[in-house]
């Protein structure tokens, strides 16, 4: 870093914190902004419960999977909606609070967090907080919750990361955070406890009703063992805004496979908790230095999406990279980035970490696996499910530049004779692209996972044991569960646009929909398993710890160091390359490798078998050749694969 660089980065750092408790300084009581709650029309929420309806029951793709799995039927439980309302007046229609309320509960009904009725003003894009984030752990004595980060201009007597928390309003903490999770949408029982565990204190009010509560009661055990009580108040503060407008028709959109839920919390703990982040995305904006990074880290030109470090381990040093989102406008740059920051670490072992990722773009987290791996990348398919509404919205795009859905329509057609319940399956990510550069990295690869992973990033976690990169190390017994491409109301309506028979009208006063639009389906040993409701179970399994809570993952990177250490790197390289009388003559050489074989311009040429390491290899009649591809065996199995560019 330059002198003037590192004059600057404190700047950054400092107007960052500034920035920071300047927003937080114009946050509002609850009871405060919910005075101006409430403003819906007795036919604004007639239009709401219809939309709704069409959504469900035209597009919904996991319909009869949710209405068997969970004995639920949220389209017939929006029929009697629709019929109370018809009942009601403007005089006798009861509080707004009260039909957000139902709307949310037969949405979370199917447990599908890619399937949301969002609020309307003024809850859009505000988060309901308290100033500190709890945690949980497990050691002998059973599991417990600890505040492990604090807002800044935030104390209470003995109130700091490490205090444990017993009680909440009353209730054992435990017990509250039971209560918690039966209120949101998550797949299976560990993804609601997460998501129980989260919304303690941070709740996105695109999503979630405002806490019925105003303040909370916390009690707590300080670092000198002393019982202490706090009482804390819900503030109401603008989040920080998306990376991605998900309603515009775009590739970005079409693509979407995100958590919403977990994609506003994420921005919302930068905002409390990570100044530093804001800081080193200024930063980047003004072609600066990142501020703020440890010895350890290596610098990223996407602060919010990625961080990257060197860690020390019981079994040795690796490299780890935390992706925090795949929710990026343009996958190739995402993963350029990636390829950069990985080249950057140890290359004889990596720690793949996505904890907490909700997803995104599904080009970006299935184009990212190629970089991992010597095996060509199977993108996921996906199916619609057949009704009369998408087969309208298929055929229309079916030729259509960058959207594209004509390979569904046949089978959607086909589905009035046949009555198949969906269509035919195809890759929504382009096979080329998820093959585009191969293999980048050739250590051995741990993917580490918990239960927030959802969406794109459950298809990545997938996609990473389907196609046997590594071993999955799962801080919970699953991942999030949701396997679907999910398009917003505003975008379905932007797709039928100038039909005269459209269903779709516009949402009052702001409110949206989500809908997951097409089920996603496992490759491999896998194939054809849905990955919704059943999710990526991981091959090894580790308990947080306090340790882990408390510094930066340290018994969990010694587990992953522990699975690294036990595999070996295998590489490929052609160390020289020359054209004799019409022939390229290559010396390659590799580590742990047994043969070679090698493709020049993507055509098969030659095998050889290795010798300490080396072989020289002649491709007849190539030599103007452009590139040789050449792939590593040991013992038969392909470990490695690189491609040379020869001209």
């Amino acid at each position: 870093m330059t002198d003037l660089a590192e004059e600057r980065a404190p700047t950054f750092i400092q107007h960052a914190a500034e920035s920071v408790r300047a927003h937080l300084a114009a946050s509002r009581p609850l009871s405060s902004f919910l005075e101006g709650a409430g403003t819906l029309t007795l036919e604004e929420r007639r239009i709401i419960v219809d939309q709704a309806l069409v959504l469900l029951d035209q597009n919904y793709v996991h319909l009869p999977l949710k209405t068997a799995m969970h004995a639920v039927n949220p389209v017939q439980r929006l029929r009697v909606l629709r019929r109370r309302l018809e009942r009601q007046t403007q005089q006798t229609m009861p509080p707004e609070w009260l039909f957000h309320a139902e709307m949310s509960e037969v949405f979370h009904s199917v447990r599908d967090l890619h399937t949301n009725y969002l609020l309307p003003e003024p809850f859009t894009g505000r988060i309901a907080f308290l100033p500190f984030l709890i945690e949980q752990y497990t050691d002998a004595q059973g599991t417990h919750f600890m505040v492990t980060h604090v807002a800044q201009g935030f104390s209470a007597p003995g109130f700091a990361p490490g205090v444990e928390i017993t009680h909440w309003s009353g209730i054992p903490i435990s017990a509250a955070v039971d209560l918690n999770a039966a209120r949101f949408a998550g797949s299976n029982a560990p993804a609601r406890r997460s998501r129980g565990v989260q919304s303690l204190t941070v709740r996105p009010l695109l999503i979630h009703l405002p806490p019925f509560e105003e303040w909370v009661t916390v009690s707590y055990i300080d670092e000198s063992g002393t019982q202490r009580e706090l009482r804390e108040n819900w503030r109401i503060v603008e989040n920080l805004p998306p990376m991605v407008d998900a309603d515009a028709i775009s590739t970005a959109a079409l693509a979407q496979g995100l958590d919403l839920d977990a994609d506003e919390a994420s921005r919302a703990k930068v905002l409390l908790f990570a100044p530093r982040v804001v800081a080193q995305v200024q930063a980047v904006r003004a072609g600066e230095p990142a501020p703020g990074l440890r010895r350890s880290e290596v610098a990223t030109t996407m602060p919010k999406v990625f961080r990257t470090q060197h860690v020390e381990t019981s079994s040795g040093r690796f490299g780890h990279i935390r992706i925090f989102t795949f929710n990026v406008n343009d996958p190739m740059a995402f993963v350029r980035e990636f390829v950069r920051l990985i080249g950057q670490l140890p290359q004889d072992g990596l720690i793949v970490d996505v904890r907490d990722n909700g997803g995104g773009h599904l080009h970006a987290a299935e184009f990212a696996l190629q970089v991992l791996t010597p095996r060509r990348i199977a993108p996921e398919p996906v199916q619609f499910i057949n009704t009369p509404l998408n087969l309208r919205i298929c055929r229309r795009h079916q030729d259509s530049s960058g959207i594209d859905l004509g390979a569904w329509v046949p089978s959607l057609e086909q589905a009035v004779e046949t009555g198949a319940t969906f269509s035919g399956a195809f890759p929504l990510t382009p096979e080329d692209g998820a093959n585009a550069i191969g293999q980048q990295y050739f250590g051995p690869v741990v993917l580490i996972t918990n239960a927030r992973c959802y969406s794109a990033t459950d298809i990545f976690a997938a996609g990473f044991q389907d196609h046997r990169i590594g071993p999955v190390l799962g801080t919970d017994e699953n991942t999030g569960a949701g396997g679907a491409n999910v398009w917003t109301h505003e975008l379905l309506s932007d797709l039928l646009r100038g039909d005269r028979a459209t269903p779709y009208v516009p949402l009052p006063k702001g409110a949206g929909m989500r809908v997951s639009i097409r089920r996603t389906l496992r490759v491999g040993a896998l194939s054809g398993t849905p990955v919704e409701d059943l999710g990526v179970v991981p091959d090894e399994l580790h308990r947080m710890t306090r340790r882990d809570l408390l510094e930066d993952n340290a018994d969990l990177f010694d587990r992953a160091g522990l699975l690294l250490k036990a595999r070996e790197p295998h590489t490929v390289s052609v160390t020289d390359a020359v054209s004799v009388n019409g022939s390229l003559k290559l010396k390659v050489k590799a580590a742990n490798v047994d043969r070679v074989d090698v493709y020049v311009d993507q055509r098969p040429y030659a095998s050889a078998d290795l010798t300490d390491g080396q072989a020289d290899v002649t491709v007849p009649v190539a030599a103007a050749a452009r590139a040789a591809r050449i792939d590593g065996f040991e013992a038969g199995r392909l470990v490695a694969s690189k491609t040379e560019q020869l001209s």
